[in-house]
């Protein structure tokens, strides 16, 4: 099958977005075990092997189309200074990531392909997920009446 020139474009500009992702994540999580938060630091690895199931299902389908993979646009890691600060940064990487896979689930849905917007389906799902995991974290955090040591036990350990 041969890969609509915008579609390989999308879908190299979504590898080069978890990867991204997968490095963020990674940096959180190794700061984290700096700071000896290691439930917390679980956590954001758990993030990362996610996102790297997503950056393998990608590399996939650019094989499948005979298209070689070639993630190296990376954006710079912001790890943040706290965890606030971490979780609100991952919002809007992943706010990031949601954009990209409508843009490119509309566009493969017009071009007719229907194996690239499954993938985008897939992935658009699974980020809208985590997307909604970070609201509900961010805002449990902003709550005047939110314990933080109960909240990362929660998330580290729920």
């Amino acid at each position: 099958m041969v890969a609509h020139p915008r579609l390989a474009g999308y879908l190299t500009q979504a590898l080069d977005h978890e990867l991204s992702v997968v490095q963020q994540y990674l940096t959180q999580s190794c700061l984290c075990r700096l700071w000896r938060e290691d439930g917390l630091a679980d956590y954001f690895r758990r993030e990362a092997d996610e996102e790297q199931g997503h950056a393998g299902k990608l590399i996939c389908h650019l094989l499948g189309l005979g298209l070689a993979p070639n993630g190296t646009r990376l954006k710079p890691v912001r790890p943040g200074r706290d965890l606030r600060e971490m979780l609100w940064l991952d919002r809007q990487w992943e706010l990031d990531a949601v954009r990209l896979y409508q843009d490119a689930l509309h566009y493969a849905e017009r071009c007719r392909d229907g194996a690239a917007a499954a993938l985008f389906a897939e992935l658009l799902a699974d980020e809208v997920g985590h997307l909604a995991e970070l609201d509900r974290m961010l805002g449990e955090l902003a709550d005047k009446g939110c314990d933080p040591d109960r909240f990362l036990k929660e998330i580290c350990h729920g």
